[in-house]
């Protein structure tokens, strides 16, 4: 049975009354305790700091060169919070509500509550580190709005806003480093999670630069190492982002949710080529000033295309405004799943833009008559400047081209009230567990939920578990259970080692990239869904008989890395189908072409799916079984989601 351990009585007293009911650890014996930490993004780095300064010992793991190198810092529009600074009618229900219902009422009420809830406290903890956000003339700091609310409620940092969060982390997890209460190991990558007699107490690394395989012991496991986007191969995630360490933890028992939920963001520089290895996000906040439009005719985007007319040579009433038409309460800050569902409709009936025909346009000029090209400049200059660079076309001077692109992941490793997986002793915050934000997250809610986790909840839970253990005493690093698993990690490696096929994995990542966007992509459909699955188990089976991996363990190898990443994502792909397969209905970002209203909008089944899909892994080539918690909605009453 799933247990969600949502604390009993009215919302808003939940978290207080389950904070004050927990046991506590006193500082004398923290200092006993060892917790582990994999990922320093947002969400890992604040915890790491935060359980550092209360005294527990911390180690913290990541793959890259430095901990600021977390994808965390490519975050640009900004960070949610309800503290009503424009007096626009905001509160911590309006932002729970707009939150629930943004989401497609698919996430669970306690969490998403305590969620606004602990933002108030974030943006004073972050205004104390020194986070540069952006002020009004008053000197209080500026909002603006975002997709899905009516009110100002995201702080920011120009379109930097990821970065500078991180550095205010950063900083913090730098000062435990000096004092000796972290010890921080970069380029390790984790390889496994260890258990005994079913608690997490340790992990199975790789140090990238010299292959050493490594045993780490800890009383806890934090896992906050980020979404799963890059399965679809082209997405707004760097490079590097993986499912491996989620992934290996779900093979340990650690339940794995709703893994069909995939936001695709509208507001991306669109795919240009076979070449490009990743795309870019622009901000969602540009959508505050810009308007998003196409030709509304098939014939005027056809000369767009082929270069016999510029964007200025289409005259005002022959534009389609699209989103400020069918939606007029919300206009272009309509949710990301909508803003994307309604761009592929228009690109598919011919009214695309650009050589390809396949983007929508994103146009500042309303906004730089009204303001000045000054003020515009101001707000999002260091967008603009980064679209110029990439595309060699001004913003100033033209409008944008976006299309939808993946971007972030609402799925993840299934965890209770207290963030704990179904592995006691594991625990999974920020994107890499899947309890916030339903079927669809709002805009500028990733940066709210990482730092919430990581600063405001993982402290009081973590210490609830350790203080229950009933015993001081260090791991023993020597149990067979390391052993047994260090072993099994190698024998893995090996096996990916002995791959001396004619295929890239890079070419096999772009097949079931290519799988993945066309039939569980912005729209999916039982039939396209059934194909899938069967083209994915044959690109499994062609990654193990003819892929070919360069090199050996014992150095730097990013072949390898690369390899057993990839593995992994062809195992999560043929489950993320089984999950779309399974849900027949549409619900924010998980659209089903089968379940839609009249108006071509997401229709849920709500007497049938209102739950989560929670899948237990049962061994290598078994099919998966699925566990449901059923989502129970007291304070919110279930409609069709409108943003008219």
């Amino acid at each position: 049975m799933l247990d969600s351990k949502v604390p009993a009585g009215p919302l808003a007293q939940k978290w207080s009354n389950h904070k004050f009911n927990m046991k506590l650890v006193n500082p004398a014996n923290k200092r006993k305790f060892t917790i582990i930490v994999v990922g320093t993004g947002l969400a890992g780095a604040s915890a790491a700091a935060s359980l550092a300064e209360l005294g527990y010992n911390v180690k913290t793991f990541c793959y890259q060169d430095s901990p600021r190198r977390a994808h965390s810092i490519a975050a640009q529009g900004g960070i949610n919070a309800a503290k009503n600074y424009q007096n626009d009618g905001d509160s911590v229900f309006r932002l729970f509500y707009d939150t629930i219902k943004g989401g497609d009422y698919r996430g669970r009420e306690g969490n998403t509550y305590r969620l606004a809830e602990v933002s108030v406290n974030i943006i004073d903890q972050c205004v104390a580190q020194g986070v540069p956000f952006a002020r009004e003339y008053g000197g209080l700091l500026d909002n603006r709005s975002f997709g899905g609310a009516q009110v100002s409620r995201t702080f920011y940092a120009r379109g930097q806003t990821g970065q500078q969060l991180l550095l205010g982390a950063y900083s913090a997890l730098n000062r435990q480093i000096k004092k000796g209460k972290v010890q921080s190991y970069t380029r390790h990558e984790m390889l496994d999670i260890v258990t005994i007699d079913g608690h997490a107490k340790g992990i199975i690394t790789r140090d990238l630069v010299t292959g050493k395989i490594e045993s780490h012991a800890g009383h806890a496991v934090l896992l906050c190492t980020g979404g799963y986007g890059n399965v679809y191969f082209l997405s707004t995630n760097a490079m590097g982002c993986n499912v491996t360490a989620a992934w290996r933890a779900h093979k340990r028992g650690a339940f794995f949710a709703n893994p069909c939920y995939t936001q695709i963001h509208p507001t991306c520089i669109p795919v240009t080529g076979d070449h490009q290895s990743k795309l870019t996000l622009m901000s969602e906040s540009l959508r505050n000033d810009g308007r998003v439009w196409v030709p509304k005719t098939v014939e005027l985007s056809k000369k767009l295309q082929k270069g016999e007319l510029k964007a200025a040579d289409i005259k005002e009433e022959d534009r389609d405004y699209y989103l400020e038409r069918k939606y007029p309460s919300f206009g272009n800050l309509v949710p990301r799943d909508v803003a994307s569902r309604n761009a592929k409709e228009v690109v598919d009936e011919g009214r695309g833009v650009g050589k390809s025909g396949v983007a929508v346009f994103l146009d500042f000029a309303d906004a730089i008559k009204r303001l000045g090209e000054d003020t515009v400049r101001a707000k999002y200059g260091n967008l603009f400047d980064m679209y110029y660079q990439i595309t060699d076309e001004n913003p100033y001077k033209q409008p944008m081209r976006i299309y939808p692109a993946v971007h972030y992941t609402m799925g993840g490793v299934w965890v209770d009230y207290n963030l704990m997986t179904t592995v006691s002793g594991l625990y999974a915050l920020g994107e890499c567990n899947f309890s916030d934000h339903g079927a669809n997250r709002l805009g500028a809610s990733a940066l709210m939920q990482g730092l919430s986790d990581g600063y405001f909840v993982i402290p009081y839970t973590v210490g609830d578990y350790l203080a229950n253990l009933g015993s001081f005493a260090p791991v023993d690093q020597n149990h067979p259970a390391f052993e047994q698993t260090r072993k099994e990690v190698e024998s893995n490696i090996n096996r990916l080692l002995s791959l001396n096929g004619n295929k890239t994995v890079d070419d096999i990542h772009k097949q079931l990239g290519h799988i993945m966007w066309e039939y569980c992509g912005m729209a999916r459909t039982a039939e396209g869904l059934i194909k899938a699955k069967g083209l994915i188990q044959e690109l499994r089976k062609e990654f193990w008989e003819n892929a070919r991996v360069l090199g050996e363990n014992e150095e730097l190898n990013m072949s390898l890395e690369k390899a057993g990443r990839v593995a992994d994502f062809l195992e999560l792909g043929e489950l993320m189908v089984d999950d779309a397969l399974n849900r027949n209905e549409s619900c924010g970002g998980h659209f089903r072409l089968e379940s839609q209203t009249e108006e071509g909008e997401a229709k849920r089944d709500d007497e049938n799916y209102a739950y989560v899909s929670a899948w237990e892994y049962k061994g290598d080539n078994q099919p998966e079984v699925l566990h449901k918690e059923e989502l129970i909605f007291e304070n919110v009453k279930l409609t069709q989601r409108s943003y008219k």
